[in-house]
């Protein structure tokens, strides 16, 4: 047996904002992260918006990129004295997954951090407050998942946080507030949708309805990723949509080992974070390699490559031409092929901010905790923990995989 979960409801279109108007409450915490929807004046819009719809609004502000579980934890004492029963979180991916673990805290404050990492241990929620998720970029998805991504950051790990009931009551898809997005965040945050589409299409979870979801999504992200880190609002917001449907396929299909690899190189290095999109544009090619040894998982990845119009006579031409296609991609949105190459910020560099020693190090530690990740149960092939410190160093260096 298996389940489909997704929001009750789901508002989309431009001017979807203001579907904050029908929320029924009393008290709503607004959690926000940097600043980019106060400057293009989304939040003040949002408030106003909420207090229409008769509620009094406390703010949150200053979630960090990669959101702590000290900010997590500050946030939900914020909660507990406030009592909302509206939590509307808006942003980035950051400032919604930390709002879900907020979410938990608050409704139970005796938990501990420890207590949810295991997939699907949360207790059940929406006993003080209703969630409603607004994404302002195109690729965590957070809005529709069963997802939070949390770093401790004492260990230097990203936590990947599962279970149903952080699925978000409300999402509201407004293109809008991703028609402010840099190109950099656009290349990273569209390249975090295609992989999940691609996970979500080949994992061991997958079903015929995420299949359709997953399937999609793919074609609209190679259609428009490029032309929308090019300017096109026409195609930034057709690409607002397609990380949507890849949220709501790898939300009920689950992921694999790209992101399992991303969570556990993404805070573990001193040099500095290596970005969650930008890892997992680097290491989609080599795990794709990987797991094509899997037959069911190949011939997966050669209907992928069929429907987005790839050539190729036989399965492995398939997956191969995908896999090129994915290295054109990042090319195109000058994302680097690998480890050695990640400059600061996820640009290409001639030299990487990841030093090579440290990387290697710590390979053994970063391959434990990577198998041990939440993704990696769903993924086609389980990786040994040789393999997956070849599949890592074959990331750092850009090598062939051939095992």
């Amino acid at each position: 047996m298996y389940r489909f979960t997704l929001p009750r409801d789901l508002y989309h279109g431009k001017d979807a904002l203001s579907s904050l108007k029908t929320l029924e409450g009393k008290k709503a915490i607004v959690v926000v992260g940097g600043g980019s929807m106060k400057r293009n004046g989304f939040l003040d819009k949002a408030v106003d918006y909420l207090k229409e719809a008769g509620m009094e609004v406390k703010l949150f502000e200053g979630v960090e990129p990669d959101p702590s579980v000290d900010t997590v934890m500050k946030g939900a004492a914020v909660m507990r004295e406030f009592e909302p029963d509206w939590i509307v979180a808006m942003g980035g991916g950051s400032p919604i997954d930390a709002a879900k673990a907020m979410w938990a805290f608050y409704e139970y404050p005796e938990i501990t951090f420890d207590d949810l990492i295991t997939p699907f241990s949360f207790p059940k929620l929406r006993q003080k407050a209703k969630f409603c998720a607004i994404p302002s970029t195109s690729g965590t998805a957070t809005e529709v998942t069963a997802f939070s991504v949390i770093t401790d950051y004492d260990k230097g790990i990203k936590y990947p946080l599962a279970d149903f009931n952080i699925t978000p009551d409300v999402a509201i898809v407004d293109p809008s507030l991703a028609e402010t997005m840099p190109k950099k965040l656009t290349a990273h945050t569209g390249m975090d949708a295609m992989t999940h589409a691609i996970e979500a299409y080949v994992s061991t979870l997958n079903c015929d309805y995420t299949d359709a979801l997953a399937l999609h999504a793919i074609k609209m992200i190679h259609n428009d990723l490029k032309k929308s880190y090019d300017g096109d609002m026409d195609a930034r917001d057709a690409m607002h949509n397609a990380q949507c449907l890849a949220g709501m396929a790898f939300s009920n299909a689950l992921l694999g080992i790209v992101h399992s690899m991303a969570h556990k190189t993404g805070a573990a290095f001193s040099g500095g974070h290596i970005i969650h999109g930008c890892a997992n544009a680097m290491y989609l090619p080599k795990v794709i390699k990987y797991n094509s040894k899997d037959a069911t998982a190949a011939e997966r990845y050669a209907q992928i490559a069929k429907f987005i119009d790839l050539k190729g006579e036989t399965t492995e031409e398939l997956v191969d031409a995908l896999i090129a296609e994915l290295r054109s991609m990042n090319d195109q949105l000058d994302i680097p092929q690998a480890i050695k190459n990640y400059g600061p910020g996820g640009v290409k560099a001639d030299v990487s901010i990841i030093d090579e020693k440290e990387f290697m190090d710590k390979l053994p530690e970063t391959a434990k905790n990577a198998i041990a990740d939440a993704c990696t149960g769903s993924n086609p092939r389980q990786p040994s923990q040789e393999e997956m410190e070849k599949l890592l160093k074959a990331c750092y260096y850009d090598l062939e995989i051939d095992f």
